[in-house]
């Protein structure tokens, strides 16, 4: 496993080994043994798995109390990926990073606790697949706008026509300014 920092150090690009052969191909996902070496030793919770078609845009999530880090890996398609850091004594408080991950390549982004994630689905379909250092908390659920003019994310909206949003993610999102920050 290859770990790759960011441009925010914290949030780092994982590229697994991949064993293949005319039959296909093994990777580890997840190892006890190998992740906590490159920077990812916190105990997971919870693993989801969101399936959206092109266009979809989704975030931009975070948790305050049940804070949550996540290992972002997409099993089937391609998006675009975003963390924005939300910890206020960080050197890169409100800077944001993306990488764009696919099921092809099979790599992961590392998301620590105190940053708010969301993707946009660039492929027809796309399968993503995250582990959560903490259970997911409704009442502790917050939403940046994915278009906030402080950030300035450079979505890629002239592929699939979105973004298409959630009613929560267009009802209960706010400025970046106004958001709960970690200390």
């Amino acid at each position: 496993m290859k770990a790759t920092p960011t441009d925010i150090p914290d949030v780092i690009l994982l590229t697994p080994d991949v064993f293949g052969d005319d039959r296909g191909y093994l990777l580890e996902t997840w190892s006890g043994r190998v992740h906590p070496g490159l920077g990812i030793d916190l105990e997971f919770k919870q693993d989801n798995l969101s399936h959206s078609r092109q266009g979809i845009l989704r975030g931009l999530h975070y948790q305050v109390n049940a804070v949550q880090g996540k290992l972002i890996q997409v099993i089937n398609g391609t998006i675009f990926d975003v963390a924005v850091d939300m910890r206020r004594s960080s050197p890169t408080y409100g800077r944001w990073v993306s990488e764009v991950l696919s099921g092809e390549t099979h790599q992961q982004l590392w998301i620590p606790p105190g940053f708010a994630h969301g993707f946009y689905v660039l492929s027809e379909k796309a399968d993503v697949l995250y582990k959560c250092t903490d259970y997911y908390s409704p009442e502790d659920e917050r939403t940046v706008r994915w278009n906030d003019p402080t950030l300035l994310i450079n979505w890629p909206l002239e592929v699939g026509g979105g973004p298409i949003l959630s009613e929560r993610d267009r009802e209960r999102s706010c400025p970046f300014a106004e958001a709960e920050a970690f200390e």
